[in-house]
């Protein structure tokens, strides 16, 4: 199974943001465990810096990024990905720039807690609750 973790699952975990923390954690560990194969965009790596690191204060932002990109791979994107994202007909560009990239790797499943951002983006989108319930019942 392919999946393509959003920025916020990412920034739930480095900033231990309640109530959010432990699902996207649980997330993370089952990725680090290879249960799945998580994925990120590219450009997520650059939202999370620029949102953790001020906020982060004892958190060493590059270190959260070295330690996530030893498990999770960056979908691969080049300028077709950013053609289809500019062709979506999605509110927020930044998440058709997620779609995009999770095309591109064939996720399964983008998981995100703003599964609302997604509508018209023809991905299927799971909360990390969602995610997690899905792979208890199998």
């Amino acid at each position: 199974m392919n999946l393509l973790l959003d920025t916020d699952i990412l920034i739930d975990v480095a900033l231990d943001r309640m109530p959010f923390a432990a699902e996207s954690s649980a997330v993370l560990d089952m990725a680090q465990q290879r249960s799945f194969h998580a994925f990120i965009a590219w450009h997520s790596l650059s939202n999370f810096y620029y949102i953790v690191d001020p906020e982060s204060h004892n958190l060493d932002s590059r270190d959260f990024i070295r330690d996530l990109l030893k498990f999770v791979e960056v979908a691969p994107t080049t300028i077709k990905e950013a053609i289809y994202a500019v062709s979506l007909n999605m509110k927020d560009f930044e998440d058709a720039l997620q779609v995009s990239a999770a095309k591109v790797c064939g996720a399964d499943f983008i998981v995100t807690r703003n599964v609302k951002h997604y509508k018209g983006g023809h991905v299927l989108v799971r909360t990390p609750k969602e995610f997690l319930r899905r792979l208890r019942v199998q």
